[in-house]
C-alpha cells in the first residue's frame, strides 16, 4: 500500500499541524515566563520549570495526546506508542548532536564547570539510563511513570534550590495578565489539537509506507519538537551566551525522557519499540558519555569542549539517522 493523490489532504494537515504545534508552544512559553515574572516569581524558577518544561512542550504535548487517545481507543496503542517515543528520542538525540554541535562550530567552545556537569550534565546521563533501565523489558508501565515523575520532581527540587545559577530571561513582564493568560491557555489547547491531528496522520502514513512508527516520530515530530531549542540556540550566537543555548539543550534531554514519558507512561502505557531500547537511548548515553570523557581526559583541556568536538557531534547525528533508517527503517 502506498500514499496516493487522496492522501494529499492528510499530509497537508500534518505539516500544518507540525507549525502550529511548534509556534503554539513558543506563545505558550512566551506569555508563561512574562506572567511569572508579572507574578514576582524569581528568574532561578522561571528558568528550571516554565523556559525548561515550555521548550519541551510539544513533546509533552504529543505524549499526553497520544496516551489519552489510546487510552480512548482511538488510536493504535503500538504505532502512537512508537510515535510519541520515537519523537522524543529524535528530539533529544537531535539537541544532543545535532543542535549541541552546531553550537559549538559556531561558537568555538564552552568550558563544562564541575557545577554544570554536577546540576545538569550528569542528571542528563542518569535520565536516559533510568528510562532504558525501566524500557528494557519492552513497556513503560504506569509504575514506569511514577518512578520516571518521581526522579523528574527530585531534579525540579535540587534546580530550583541552586539560588546561585544566573538564569536570563528573555521575555519582560506582563503589562496584560488577562491577555496573556488567555493566550497562554489558548496556546497551550492549539498544542494539544495539534498533536491529535498530527499523530492521526502518522497512523495513516505508517499504514501506507514501509516505515515504522518510531521511525517517522524521529524524522518528523522529533525534528520539529527540536525547533524551539534550534531558535535558542541562534539567539544565544546572537548574543554570546554560552550558558543560555547548552543549558537549554541540556535542561531538554532531562525534561523529555522523565516528564513528558513518565506522563504518558501514567495515562496509557506504552509499548516501547526495539530500536529505543537497543540504538536510541545507547547512543544518547555513549555520546553523553564519551564527550564528557573527550572534555576532561584528553590531556589539559579542563572542560573545555572546541569547534572538533562540535564537528565529530555533527558527524555523529548523521551517522545515528543512516544506521536508524537502515537497521530500524520499519519499526
Amino acid at each position: 500500500m502506498a500514499l496516493g493523490p487522496g492522501d494529499a489532504p492528510t499530509l497537508v494537515a500534518a505539516a500544518v499541524a507540525l507549525a502550529v504545534l511548534v509556534r503554539a508552544a513558543g506563545v505558550a512559553v512566551s506569555r508563561s515566563t512574562a506572567l511569572a515574572q508579572r507574578l514576582g516569581v524569581p528568574d532561578v524558577v522561571v528558568g528550571t520549570t516554565v523556559v525548561a518544561v515550555g521548550t519541551s512542550l510539544p513533546e509533552i504535548g504529543s505524549h499526553l495526546v497520544a496516551s489519552v487517545g489510546i487510552r480512548a481507543g482511538e488510536l493504535d496503542y503500538e504505532v502512537a506508542s512508537a510515535t510519541v517515543l520515537g519523537g522524543n528520542m529524535g528530539s533529544s538525540i537531535t539537541q544532543q548532536l545535532l543542535l549541541l554541535g552546531v553550537f559549538l562550530v559556531g561558537y568555538g567552545r564552552f568550558r563544562l564547570t564541575d557545577e554544570f556537569v554536577r546540576t545538569s550534565y550528569l542528571p542528563m546521563l542518569a535520565a536516559a539510563a533510568l528510562l532504558l533501565g525501566l524500557a528494557v523489558d519492552g513497556t513503560v508501565s504506569v509504575l514506569d511513570g511514577v518512578v520516571l515523575l518521581a526522579a523528574f520532581a527530585a531534579y525540579l527540587l535540587v534546580a530550583v534550590r541552586q539560588r546561585d545559577r544566573a538564569v536570563r530571561l528573555a521575555e519582560g513582564e506582563s503589562r496584560h495578565v488577562a491577555r496573556d493568560a488567555a493566550v497562554a491557555v489558548v496556546a497551550l489547547g492549539a498544542v494539544l489539537g495539534a498533536a491529535f491531528v498530527l499523530l492521526a496522520a502518522v497512523e495513516r502514513v505508517v499504514d501506507a509506507l514501509a516505515l515504522g512508527g518510531s521511525m517517522v516520530g524521529v524524522v518528523t515530530l522529533g525534528l520539529a519538537a527540536a525547533l524551539p531549542e534550534l531558535s535558542t540556540v541562534v539567539d544565544a550566537l546572537r548574543r554570546r551566551a554560552p550558558n543560555v543555548a547548552v543549558g537549554t539543550l541540556v535542561g531538554s534531554n532531562v525534561v523529555n525522557p522523565l516528564l513528558a514519558v513518565g506522563l504518558g507512561g501514567v495515562v496509557s502505557t506504552y509499548r516501547v519499540p526495539a530500536p529505543v531500547i537497543w540504538l536510541d537511548l545507547p547512543v544518547k548515553l555513549v555520546a553523553g558519555v564519551g564527550l564528557l570523557a573527550a572534555a576532561f581526559l584528553a590531556g589539559a583541556r579542563d572542560g573545555t569542549l572546541r569547534r572538533r568536538d562540535g564537528a565529530a557531534l555533527v558527524a555523529a547525528y548523521f551517522a545515528f539517522v543512516a544506521a536508524r533508517l537502515v537497521l530500524f527503517g520499519g519499526q
